[in-house]
């Protein structure tokens, strides 16, 4: 059976205060707001969640209150890779024991493994937890790309390793994965911009940064998609496109934190060794935010 987070998840930032302090109760506001508001579920402690910068206990407070604000309503899923192999197990682990729905975890990154090497990290995480799996392969930041014969080999071998964000703009990649992953392996987009034409190829949905602000829209863009309305799923791509880029104008989530913040959901303050938009940027940013 297909597993299914939904289609629209909101890999969602982590708010701190000007102490660059979380702020729980952000926290569960924010994870409210955005289940209330086209995301089927919720990403915490990812990249766009600043994990690198955040401690351990921290991420299990941040998983447990985002979970107690969305409750029924969606699934949260806890970011818990690492580019050790034991953090991941171990982080995984507490993941499964504080009621986490499912775990997103990373190819590696800095070490540059063999697919060797990639084929033994996820194999510990999936014998060691019972919790659905999500792989997340972004060559960006990992310096290496998990090649589609790893991930087919991982999703048949165990049947917790259930999906794949996929943030690597390559069609003929996603094809390749499409054709020889199981039928019910899940496939998400990892960037906005990508969704609609890895719809195309067989996607799922998308786990999203723009769905913080247009989380609605981007749900109506994959439903119109999905039932045969691609000339309006195509328009809505088209206008949100600019966004989509723009919040990649620099490291995310400078940018998004900062577009929250004019909506006044958060405050943009980031953990170093990220640094604020600066004036010029946020209003290039708003500009494009406004024309939407």
């Amino acid at each position: 059976m297909r597993y299914d987070a939904g289609e629209v998840i909101t890999a969602m930032v982590t708010p701190f205060n000007e102490k660059r302090e979380v702020e729980y109760e952000k926290i569960e506001a924010l994870a409210s707001y955005l289940v209330e508001n086209g995301s089927d579920a919720v990403l915490v402690t990812g990249t766009t969640g600043e994990s690198p910068t955040l401690t351990f206990d921290e991420e299990i407070e941040i998983m447990s209150s985002a979970k107690r604000a969305v409750n029924s309503r969606g699934k949260v899923i806890m970011g818990t890779g690492s580019n050790s192999t034991e953090t991941a197990v171990m982080m995984a682990k507490r993941a499964q024991k504080e009621g986490a729905d499912a775990i997103l975890s990373v190819v590696p990154y800095y070490n540059k493994p063999s697919q060797s090497g990639l084929i033994e990290h996820f194999s510990a995480i999936a014998e060691a937890v019972e919790l659905p799996i999500i792989l997340y392969n972004i060559p960006s930041r990992t310096g290496i790309n998990m090649a589609p014969e790893t991930v087919k080999t991982l999703a048949k071998k165990y049947q917790n390793i259930v999906a794949l964000k996929q943030s690597y703009a390559d069609m003929d990649t996603l094809t390749e994965l499409r054709t020889i992953c199981p039928a019910d392996f899940t496939i998400y987009s990892g960037d906005d911009s990508l969704t609609l034409p890895m719809l195309s190829l067989g996607a799922h949905g998308v786990i999203s940064v723009a769905s913080h602000l247009f989380g609605n829209e981007i749900k109506s863009m994959v439903r119109n998609f999905k039932t045969g309305d691609i000339t309006t799923a195509k328009n809505m791509h088209i206008k949100l496109f600019p966004i989509f880029k723009k919040l990649f104008m620099v490291s995310n989530p400078v940018p998004v934190k900062a577009a929250l913040a004019s909506k006044g959901l958060i405050e943009e303050y980031v953990r170093r060794p990220l640094v604020e938009l600066t004036k010029a940027e946020k209003a290039d940013l708003l500009f494009t935010l406004d024309s939407i």
